[in-house]
């Protein structure tokens, strides 16, 4: 089993937002090319373009960071502590607080409803997942259409 790599994580996360290489190089403000070159491995972004990646494509920074800079680990590994696990409430009001993550995804107020009714689930770890979850619902939505 291989290793995943940045650029496998970028492509896959374009594919799941259904954006093409050129829209998200025009998101990210840079040429096709380089988005090519990023999701082949042959390139790593500079930390501001990581950041925006990560912003553009609502992923975490630092396993972003980390892929691109996997040298880095042992420094970062030193500082880790065991995680919490998050009560569901508090990723569900984390998720519906960031206003700007909701604008930037075009959240509409019927999806919300739904996403709840999964958040009850209890199975919600992180914020993000449920970007995916509506990404997937969205991209099933118009596969019947």
């Amino acid at each position: 089993m291989r290793k995943k790599t940045l650029g496998q994580v970028l492509k896959n996360q374009r594919a799941v937002l259904g954006l093409t290489q050129r829209e998200l190089a025009r998101k990210l403000d840079v040429k096709p090319s380089h988005v090519a070159y990023l999701e082949n491995d042959r390139r790593r972004p500079s930390l501001a373009l990581l950041s925006r990646i990560a912003d553009v494509l609502g992923l975490e920074k630092e396993p972003l960071f980390l892929l691109a800079h996997p040298e880095a680990s042992s420094l970062l590994k030193s500082r880790r502590e065991p995680a919490e696990r998050a009560a569901p409430d508090q990723v569900w009001r984390d998720f519906t607080g960031n206003k700007a993550l909701l604008a930037r995804h075009n959240v509409k107020p019927r999806e919300l409803k739904v996403l709840s009714q999964v958040n009850l689930l209890g199975k919600i770890t992180a914020p993000r997942h449920f970007l995916f979850i509506l990404n997937a619902i969205r991209q099933a939505v118009e596969a019947e259409e």
